[in-house]
């Protein structure tokens, strides 16, 4: 999918105060690509608020070292945002991700614009801007950045490393290709430093998140003669544990390593019988459409959702939903 450059520049170029945002419990593309927009765009000389829906997660607060993201209820108020005049979405098209940024955007104040790399997607009332193809959008960020003929620096360069790098397993996952490297290539020539982003996501864990990530593995189990795994965390894990809810932050990759596992899933108790699901999938089954049947989205070969009710229902309907798609597929 191409995204209309021309039309994305003339947008810009005719305001003049931006909201920028992206979904709820941000990752590294969510807050990588927003952060990075802004900065974009204040080259511009334009005027702009990073606000979502959730504060930034601790064990990512590297990527915000001024601190400039804020949180809505927390640091803003709804009514502090209603004079900008456009509103642009970052890393997600649907409701359900938006959180109580959602409300910002059904004030319909404002322009309201999507860049996107997600196949599916809502009707959010606003102009999209998506490639599907792309890895992650932190990529479609620092095309931007060429579009509208703003020079990387480091301080652009290194949150839209650290998103890109993220969104493809550190450059492992199918959906690194030539073109993903050679961006890799130019935020790296612009200033990022790969080793101290790494050092910053991956070497920087809490005594809580080691305990949390025993209770994921020690409780995995396999099924469809080992195709498929499956693990959970329960609401007390946390405080078993002295972990956080960011902790769980793909804690479901680490169940891929198991020899011949393709597809995993796992179920994450948010509050009191509400799941938040993740998918990841190695084989013919689509996580996306896997995600829809639970108010979900994402990619093919990643994608989350959500479930309520007692955890001794929800588990057995998410796990039997799994092996429909995967016995299907074979």
């Amino acid at each position: 999918m191409t995204i209309d450059w021309k039309r994305f520049r003339n947008i810009i170029e005719s305001h003049r105060t931006f909201l920028v945002t992206s979904h709820i419990r941000p990752d590294c593309d969510a807050l990588g690509s927003a952060l990075g927009m802004a900065l974009v765009l204040e080259a511009l000389g334009k005027q702009v608020r990073v606000v979502t829906g959730d504060p930034v997660p601790p064990n990512l607060s590297f990527i915000d070292p001024n601190q400039r993201i804020e949180h809505l209820g927390g640091d803003v108020t709804l009514d502090q945002l209603s004079e900008l005049e456009v509103m642009m979405v970052l890393d997600t098209s649907a409701w359900a991700q938006l959180g109580p940024m959602g409300d910002v955007l059904r004030a319909d104040r404002q322009v309201k614009m999507v860049l996107d790399h997600h196949v599916s997607e809502d009707d959010l009332g606003a102009e999209y801007f998506k490639n599907t193809t792309a890895e992650a959008t932190g990529r479609l960020v620092a095309e931007a950045a060429n579009e509208l003929g703003v020079p990387l620096t480091a301080e652009i360069a290194t949150p839209l490393f650290a998103a890109q790098a993220t969104d493809t397993g550190w450059y492992r996952f199918k959906s690194t290709t030539g073109d993903a490297l050679r961006v890799a290539g130019s935020l790296v020539d612009a200033g990022a430093v790969p080793q101290e982003i790494y050092s910053d996501i991956y070497e920087q864990d809490t005594v809580g998140r080691l305990r949390l990530r025993g209770l994921v593995l020690a409780r995995t189990e396999t099924d469809l003669d080992g195709r498929m795994a499956h693990t959970f965390i329960r609401l007390s894990d946390f405080e078993q544990a002295g972990a956080v809810p960011s902790d769980t932050e793909d804690l479901i990759n680490l169940t891929l390593a198991i020899k011949g596992v393709q597809f995993a899933v796992i179920l994450v108790e948010q509050d009191a019988g509400n799941f938040k699901l993740s998918f990841r999938s190695r084989c013919g089954v689509d996580c996306s459409q896997l995600a829809q049947q639970f108010g979900g989205g994402g990619h093919r070969a990643a994608a989350g959702a959500g479930i309520e009710g007692p955890f001794e229902d929800a588990q057995p309907k998410v796990l039997a939903a799994v092996r429909d798609a995967m016995q299907a597929a074979v």
